[in-house]
């Protein structure tokens, strides 16, 4: 069965008050027992999969049946989940909260990479979308300038959150078709040993440093680029020379006597939806080129048309959202574990947790009201087959039951493999990807109470023939998408992050204290005495 959708109003009902809602409560009554005789058969997993642009989706060991998944259906058309998407895209303003103080602007990520068939015609996506254009030819002719002098083997990205974890899951998962000789290096952390290994494997007259920061004033970035800027003088080099911004047009960074080159970005991107805009871009070209650069960005953008359709069965985002609601709301399963079987992808799941936890870890919804559901699971997960030797007993015979997304590849990168004992290494990847999908569905009878394993599991895979710029764009937006129609179903505000800004505020108050400590002066509790209480009881500490 097909299910469509129309593209109307805004919803007023409360999320638990729709039919849709009341039916998938009574769905979970008569709930999918996966362990039961003649319920996950072949034919379940081959009707149960999704295709489109080369990935395929399966999603047979879900706890789904046929009439869950067309409650859920009915669920996105009441919710007006594919409209919000479409005002997203289109650059309506998204990102608000009525009634209170909130950025109050687009979020349109989509734009930096619709530069391609099928562009969205709606004046401000437009506007958007040649903005970044004109942002990527700038690039282009910058590195093509850089590829004559050969001087440049290694770059720096200085950046935390979203200027790192998207950027480096991205580099590390397309490492394979970099250009040889070329290497990017990831500075977020404020910790001063990270700065250290990195710069001192690197011959800093071969070295770029580009610094990403929108606002121009992020101080974890402004300490690490004047730790950079150190280092490059005491080697008696110009930084200038050897630095690049990433930042907003006027920022305290756009600067041409600082840098050697100024590439821009906007207050409508968010910084975990930013690894296609100039904060990806980047490292990306200087790694792979410009030309492996816009292959990603079109498989990006052909998962952004994908995420309009109306078509259920072919709008993997959507159905994937769908199934996850179902999983957190009506199974009241709290974590999800994404576990790809492709060791490139080792940093993705830590750009993935930083997307959908800082997107939908939220307690109210767009009016301003606490909500009476849960909203983002726990996101985390580490790439098979090493997970089976570390986690995999929680997740099999755990009282806490996780839901799971695999991620999997018909072939390797490289293509360099060998058959041992009748099979090759990428066979062994794969056998145990679909072994553990089905054994977590399935579990195992047994009269040792040891070796019993309840199953019921809920899991998917996401599949793909080979893990190449095209394909690694399209499963990023297809994340940035699941995560975006989430935060469409439960109305809440997926692209602030007011979380993260209360430990930055008592955190300058903690500086203040730790300078006065500096300069030799007592540190008294006037205006913070629990950080002074801190500050008190390092002070005092002897080895």
């Amino acid at each position: 069965m097909v299910y469509f959708f129309s593209f109307g109003g805004d919803f007023m009902v409360s999320f638990r008050h729709f039919k849709s809602v009341i039916r998938l409560n009574e769905l979970f009554e008569d709930l999918c027992d996966l362990t039961k005789e003649g319920e996950l058969t072949a034919r379940r997993i081959e009707t149960m999969v999704s295709e489109v642009l080369g990935l395929k989706l399966f999603y047979g060991t879900e706890r789904v049946s046929e009439m869950t998944i067309s409650a859920l259906a009915d669920l996105a058309e009441e919710t007006q989940a594919l409209a919000k998407m479409q005002k997203m895209q289109s650059g309506e303003v998204v990102n608000f909260i009525e009634g209170a103080e909130s950025e109050n602007r687009p979020a349109l990520h989509t734009a930096m990479r619709d530069f391609f068939e099928q562009r969205n015609t709606a004046p401000k996506a437009k506007e958007a979308s040649e903005l970044a254009y004109k942002e990527c030819e700038k690039l282009r002719s910058f590195f093509e300038e850089i590829e004559k002098k050969k001087q440049f083997t290694d770059l720096v990205q200085i950046g935390i959150g979203g200027s790192e974890l998207g950027p480096k899951a991205v580099y590390l998962a397309l490492a394979a078709f970099s250009k040889p000789g070329r290497r990017v290096h990831f500075l977020s952390n404020v910790d001063p040993d990270e700065a250290s290994l990195i710069f001192r494997s690197l011959n800093l007259e071969n070295t770029l440093v580009v610094v990403v920061s929108k606002s121009g004033n992020t101080l974890e970035t402004q300490t690490n680029e004047q730790l950079a800027r150190e280092r490059f003088r005491k080697a008696g080099l110009n930084p200038q020379s050897h630095f690049l911004a990433v930042t907003g047009k006027g920022s305290p960074m756009d600067n041409p006597q600082h840098y050697a080159a100024s590439f821009y970005i906007w207050d409508y991107i968010g910084g975990r939806y930013s690894a296609t805009s100039m904060v990806g871009a980047v490292a990306l070209t200087f790694a792979l080129g410009m030309d492996r650069f816009l292959e990603f960005l079109k498989g990006a953008s052909g998962m952004d048309k994908v995420a309009l359709r109306p078509d259920l069965k072919t709008n993997l985002p959507l159905l994937s959202a769908l199934l996850g609601v179902w999983n957190r709301n009506f199974l009241g399963l709290p974590t999800v574990a994404i576990i790809p079987y492709s060791q490139a992808l080792s940093r993705f799941p830590a750009h993935l947790q930083q997307l959908d936890m800082e997107s939908n870890g939220k307690r109210i919804d767009k009016k301003g009201v606490a909500v009476d559901f849960d909203t983002g699971p726990i996101i985390w997960g580490e790439p098979g087959t090493n997970g089976q030797h570390s986690f995999y007993q929680s997740l099999h015979q755990g009282t806490t039951v996780v839901p799971i997304e695999f991620i999997g590849f018909k072939e390797s990168q490289y293509r360099e493999d060998l058959s041992y004992l009748g099979t090759t290494s990428q066979d062994k990847l794969l056998s145990n990807l679909f072994a553990q999908s089905i054994a977590f569905a399935v579990g195992q009878v047994s009269d040792n109470p040891n070796k019993r394993f309840l199953g019921n599991r809920p899991n998917r895979v996401l599949f793909a023939e080979r893990l190449d710029p095209y394909t690694m764009g399209s499963i990023l937006a297809y994340y940035e998408h699941k995560v975006a129609f989430q935060g469409f179903l439960w109305n809440i505000n997926s692209f602030d992050q007011e979380g993260v800004q209360l430990g930055k505020k008592l955190a300058l108050k903690m500086l203040d204290q730790f300078a006065t400590l500096r300069q030799g002066k007592v540190v008294e509790g006037k205006g913070f005495p629990l950080g002074a209480a801190y500050l008190k009881q390092i002070e005092a500490m002897k080895r």
